[in-house]
């Protein structure tokens, strides 16, 4: 039977969570203004409105932040694995990865608006250019620092290069992926909330902006907690994914 999470894993979480509480608890006894509001009172505001008014907003940022990592996975991963195991592929491609993997992908959002316009497909392109450059760069590398006796047995039984693929290169490489997926997911949920502050009325970025600017700190503290435990839970998952696919490491 394969353990989802750690014992250990999930005590951290609580007690990690136990100190941020205490900390922001001590934070609004601290300054006394409604700018930082008791968690308590945030909590409870959390459990009045979110199904009449959160549910919607986190279903919109949720698709979005699943199908940019999903399309990013898809270009990627095979990708990176053509370069890692085709050196002609590599030189070819790695200077290109190389040029525009270092640019701020922030600085782009002005010309992906003016190309795609300011609905959903410029805020999914934006998630998928923060993402897939690391699964294309892991996957490679990944590829790369398989020992060549490896490949060299395989071969030795006749096995054609789709089963150098499937057989090798995709087990050994996935959980390296997985990895990269995972933290480039923080920079991606930060770039998805200021996308969502533009040409939209749904999703998180946007409520949490719209409560900030109605001055109702209550729903803008429920915004920030509600996209941060929506970005834990995905981590969470991409943890039991590579738990499972992953258990024989």
């Amino acid at each position: 039977m394969i353990k989802l999470l750690s014992k250990e894993k999930w005590q951290g979480t609580l007690y990690s969570f136990v100190i941020v509480i205490i900390f922001w608890q001590a934070a609004a006894m601290i300054v006394n203004l409604p700018i930082v509001p008791s968690p308590g009172f945030v909590f409870l505001n959390i459990m009045e409105i979110f199904s009449s008014k959160i549910q919607i907003h986190v279903l919109y940022s949720l698709l979005r932040i699943m199908e940019g990592i999903a399309i990013s996975i898809l270009i990627g991963v095979p990708l990176g694995f053509l370069m890692g195991y085709f050196n002609k592929v590599d030189r070819l491609l790695s200077p290109l990865i190389y040029f525009t993997y270092p640019v701020p992908k922030i600085a782009l959002l002005p010309v992906v608006m003016l190309l795609f316009g300011l609905g959903e497909a410029s805020k999914l392109i934006m998630i998928i250019l923060i993402i897939v450059f690391q699964i294309i760069i892991t996957s490679r590398d990944a590829v790369k620092a398989i020992p060549d006796e490896t490949f060299r047995s395989l071969k030795s039984l006749g096995a054609t290069k789709v089963q150098m693929f499937t057989e090798i290169i995709f087990p050994a490489s996935l959980s390296e992926v997985l990895t990269a997926t995972r933290l480039a997911l923080g920079t991606a949920v930060s770039i998805l909330f200021f996308t969502e502050t533009f040409g939209t009325e749904y999703g998180m970025g946007y409520f949490i902006m719209d409560s900030w600017m109605r001055v109702n700190y209550l729903d803008m503290y429920a915004g920030i907690v509600v996209l941060s435990f929506m970005g834990f839970c995905i981590f969470t998952l991409i943890d039991i994914a590579e738990n499972y696919f992953c258990s024989w490491r």
